[in-house]
Formats: C-alpha cells, sequence, structure tokens
C-alpha cells in the first residue's frame, strides 16, 4: 500500500476491532452550531466530561447573520442554535470564537488560517465538508452527531478504513481556469457517487502549483463526488502557509514538526485502489445546470442531452432545456462566499474582474467574508475600495446563502450563480434555482447581469 493515507491513518489507529470497525484517535474536532447540540446533550445525560478539552475548538457559523452581528440574532431558531453553542463550549471548558469575536468565522476557513490544522492530523467535524483541511495534508472527514459525542468523550471514533484513490491533474491550467473549475470537472467526469467509499489523495502538476487557497478549494469539494475526503500531500507551499500563524509550532518545534511533515507522501511503490489522470487543458471555466453538482458544463458548452426522470425533473426546475447554451441567461442573484470560495484570493480575483467596471443594476450581489481574518485584508488591500467603487457591498462573516439557515435566502425562482458548493432544490432557499461556479465566473454575471465567460475581462 503505501500510501500517505495509509502512514496517516495507521499512526492513528488505536485498536482494530476484528470484523469490525478501527478505533481511530482524532487530533482535532471542530464543532459548529448545528450539529453538536445533541452531542453535548449526550454527555450531560451520562455525566461525562471531555477527555481533551484543548483539542476542540467550537464557533458559530451556519446560523450567523451576515448583517448586524453586534445586535441579537432576530430568528428564534438560529439564535437558540447560536446562544446553546456558547453555553455547552462554557459548561465543558472548550475554547469558543464567538459572533463578534475577532476569531470567528466559517469553521472550515478559521481552522487552516489559524494554523489549528495541520499536515499528519486527524481532523473531524459533524459537517460534511470538513474534507477541506485535507489541503494541509491531514486526514479530515465528516461526522455525525453521535460520532461528535463519541469524540467529545474519548477523542476517538470508530471508523471503517475508506479505500484510496489518486486523483492527478497533469498540464498547466488556461487562463480564467481555477481550482473550483477543477473540481466542478472532476465531479462531472466522476459524476457525484464516482468516489463513494474512497479517500482521495490529489495530485500532478495542477496540483502541485495550486496555491494553498486553491487545494482548500479543491478538498473542499471532494464530498461532493461521494468520497469520504480529499487531501493534498503537505509541500513548501504547504509550510510556508503555516509558518508564524497562531497554533503552528514555534523555534526549534517547526524545524522538527516540518522534518516530521517532509516525510508525509505517498511511496514511489505506493499502491491505490484506484487512479485517475485528467489533462489541465480539457478544462475551461465552468458552470452547474442541474440540480446536483456533478451536472456540469464547460462555460462556452451545451446542456447534455440525456434521458432519465432525474435529468428532466431537474432541468424543468432550473427553467432549462437539453441543448440551451447558458452564456447570455440573467441572473438575479450572484453569492461570493462559503467555506469553498470565502478566502481572500477568491475576493482578489472578483475585485480582479470588476475594478473600473460597475455592478449590474439587477443584480443583487452579497460578498460574504469566510472569516473576520479575511475581512481584514480586505480593507488593508484595498479590495473594499474597489468594491465599494463598482457598487458591492462587503457583508459580515458567515456561511450565509450557502445553506438556507440564516437570513441570506434567494427568493423561489430566482437565479443565483454561487460559488458555494451545493446546488440541490431549495439549498439556497425554497424554490431557489443556483448554479455552481469560481469567483471570476460569479463576477462576470455579476457585472453584466447575464452569464459571462471571464475571459472576456482577463
Amino acid at each position: 500500500m503505501n500510501t500517505l493515507f495509509d502512514k496517516i491513518w495507521d499512526k492513528h489507529v488505536v485498536q482494530q476491532i476484528e470484523d469490525g470497525p478501527t478505533q481511530l484517535y482524532i487530533d482535532r474536532l471542530y464543532c459548529h452550531e448545528v450539529t453538536s447540540p445533541q452531542a453535548f446533550e449526550g454527555m450531560r445525560a451520562r455525566g461525562l466530561k471531555c477527555f481533551r478539552p484543548q483539542q476542540i475548538f467550537c464557533m458559530p457559523d451556519h446560523n450567523t447573520p451576515t448583517h448586524d452581528q453586534d445586535k441579537p440574532i432576530e430568528d428564534p431558531v438560529s439564535k437558540k442554535q447560536v446562544d446553546m453553542l456558547a453555553k455547552n463550549a462554557a459548561d465543558f471548558g472548550l475554547t469558543h470564537y464567538g459572533m463578534m469575536s475577532p476569531d470567528n468565522g466559517i469553521i472550515h476557513v478559521v481552522g487552516p488560517e489559524k494554523g489549528l490544522s495541520l499536515p499528519g492530523m486527524t481532523i473531524v467535524c459533524g459537517d460534511s465538508h470538513t474534507s477541506t483541511h485535507g489541503a494541509m495534508g491531514a486526514v479530515a472527514f465528516g461526522i455525525g452527531t453521535s460520532e461528535v459525542e463519541m469524540v467529545l468523550a474519548s477523542q476517538c471514533i470508530l471508523q471503517q478504513k475508506p479505500k484510496s484513490m489518486r486523483i492527478s491533474i497533469n498540464g498547466k491550467l488556461g487562463k480564467g481556469v481555477t481550482a473550483k473549475d477543477v473540481a466542478l470537472y472532476l465531479m462531472a467526469q466522476l459524476s457525484t457517487s464516482g468516489a463513494t467509499g474512497y479517500f482521495v489523495e490529489y495530485a500532478g502538476d495542477v496540483v502541485k502549483n495550486l496555491s494553498m487557497e486553491g487545494r482548500l478549494t479543491l478538498c473542499n469539494l471532494s464530498i461532493e463526488m461521494g468520497a469520504r475526503g480529499g487531501f493534498v500531500a503537505p509541500d513548501e507551499t504547504t509550510f510556508n502557509y503555516i509558518k508564524g500563524k497562531e497554533y503552528a509550532p514555534k523555534g526549534e518545534a517547526w524545524e522538527q514538526a516540518v522534518a516530521e511533515w517532509k516525510t508525509l507522501k505517498s511511496g514511489d511503490d505506493a499502491v491505490f485502489d484506484k487512479e485517475l489522470v485528467f489533462d489541465a487543458a480539457d478544462i475551461e471555466p465552468r458552470i452547474t445546470y442541474g440540480t446536483n453538482p456533478g451536472m456540469g458544463i464547460g462555460i462556452t458548452e451545451t446542456i447534455p442531452n440525456e434521458s432519465g426522470v432525474g435529468f428532466e425533473k431537474s432541468l424543468q426546475y432550473m427553467g432549462f432545456k437539453a441543448g440551451q447554451k447558458l452564456l447570455g441567461t440573467k441572473v438575479d442573484y450572484v453569492f461570493l462566499g462559503a467555506c469553498t470560495n470565502g478566502r481572500i484570493e477568491d475576493f482578489r480575483a472578483f475585485a480582479s474582474i470588476v475594478k473600473g467596471r460597475k455592478k449590474a443594476q439587477d443584480v443583487i450581489a452579497w460578498l460574504v467574508p469566510g472569516s473576520w481574518a479575511v475581512d481584514r485584508l480586505i480593507r488593508e488591500e484595498g479590495l473594499d475600495t474597489i468594491l465599494g467603487d463598482a457598487g458591492f457591498e462587503i457583508r459580515q462573516p458567515g456561511c450565509s446563502a450557502c445553506l438556507a439557515m440564516n437570513d441570506d435566502k434567494i427568493p423561489a425562482g430566482k437565479l443565483s450563480v454561487s460559488t458555494s458548493n451545493r446546488n440541490f432544490e431549495g439549498r439556497q432557499g425554497p424554490g431557489a434555482r443556483t448554479i455552481l461556479a469560481s469567483p471570476l465566473v460569479a463576477a462576470a454575471a455579476a457585472v453584466t447581469g447575464v452569464i459571462t465567460d471571464p475571459r472576456e475581462f482577463l
């Protein structure tokens, strides 16, 4: 075997249950307000304390409004969930980055930017997009509420070991093609279930040349191919990103850590259960046309002509037809943000297109940083001025319009170009229609009011 996945997994095995799951040690547990309340209730009912509280970090993100965060949350359900997380963290002695804390944001954005997610770790959270942290060279995956309770109580989890897959993307990405386009392309090639049962290692020239932020986007979307998780072997790009971060090792401990992290790679003789190779030349800026992330096309292509009840139902919901080109389609909303594309690099990309232009009058645009740290960088770099001059407003951090759990909902029937990760029916609001795209495609739509190839502006 000798894959990186095997190395990290095997190092964390506490015991192997005969003909059963593995008891796996967990280095880091992240808790947000949606999937943790029942886990904490279970702990109380059993009179248990957290086994290793210093390895657990809590922050609200799904239910937080992206405006007036200094005032009480108006929605009673959201308020209760956010308040409950604060209470649970206090009762169990856990680190909590609450609303308006300078450390708050989307948990999958904050973990890497604070140096909490490090190479070689096992990382879990009650959220499917925990796979994001795999970009750091970690084995990171989402878990259910009962498993969150398991980790709170024992810092361990019972898991079946997944199979391993390596996806290599070779060559050089073309103009205007981002990590988001690579992920959308892979989903269309593999379908949303093509990687089910596997943990994916991303490799090849394209992945080596991606920035940390690009890798975070790519790993974030692993789950949308059905994978248990996805990761990238740590390298100089990783080490440079981590160095100096708040929770990164310091001084001599840093040198030791890097020496160890350099050993975290699959051997030349590594055997994967499945290997796939793709060519960067085949990838152009992409958009989705249906109601799952695998239903996607290159921006210049036409919607395919397929049969099947699901396919037809999906197109009917979206108001599209087979054989239709989507270029020039009128857009109502544009959303930049989420744990997929809410990082500083995404705001730089968006600003690069809108600079010197004006927001289309009919478009409502929500630009939501993934964390307060991202918000600070936006202002330090003057991106707020560029965006403001173009008619855009920057909202406060949170999951926002990625999912209909807070005030930022797309109204029924409206078409949204979104940098988030899911386009299911009603994901952005009951009856909302979602096209997934990169920050560049979102920016082009925001200034033209229609779906536009961003390469026209580059």
